[in-house]
């Protein structure tokens, strides 16, 4: 593999803040949902739904930002020691966190809008792109909570094989997306 040194063309600062900032909101509202997710109907509930909803929204503009910027800014090159295996690996990889971080608001804002709910960007609401519908709502909470599984166990495996690229292979991988290289 090639050295740290090798590897070291970085993502751009923007790219980088997006980055974190989304693992931040990502993590935090996986979290969030699983732990209202236990909790006995009440007042308290219903306001973490809303700031679930809410930051919901700011993860989906923050979503449309990055893709604005990937669009305009081509990512540094997979280092040339890697086979078209692991290449494609990435990009699909990739690929997945991508899909399952814009599907994953856009099922909970349709189960919210389907459960009579709709969303709202700190009190600021959003049109509901469905009617009420308690059939909808149990579908879409239901997609919305499989949805989410799934980008927690994808972003575990994204977690796990920058790790692995760090303390195992060495290669340098993870200084690219670091807030700052040592």
């Amino acid at each position: 593999m090639e050295t740290r040194a090798a590897a070291q063309e970085r993502y751009t600062r923007p790219a980088i803040f997006l980055h974190w900032c989304m693992t931040a909101m990502i993590v935090g509202l996986i979290g969030l949902g699983f732990y209202m997710g236990q909790q006995p109907p009440s007042p308290e509930k219903y306001a973490l739904y809303e700031l679930h909803k809410s930051l919901g929204v700011v993860t989906v503009l923050l979503l449309s930002a990055r893709f604005i910027w990937r669009a305009a800014n081509t990512p540094p090159e997979l280092p040339t020691a890697y086979s078209q295996l692991l290449r494609t690996a990435s990009h699909l990889g990739h690929f997945a966190l991508y899909v399952l971080m814009f599907a994953v608001p856009v099922s909970g804002w349709v189960m919210s809008a389907a459960y009579g709910r709709p969303a709202s960007l700190f009190g600021v609401p959003i049109p509901p792109p469905v009617a009420k519908s308690e059939d909808l709502a149990e579908l879409w909470g239901t997609i919305h909570c499989a949805l989410g599984s799934a980008l927690a166990l994808a972003i575990a495996g994204h977690t796990m094989f920058a790790l692995k690229h760090h303390f195992i292979d060495k290669d340098g991988l993870l200084w690219r997306m670091w807030v700052r290289c040592p």
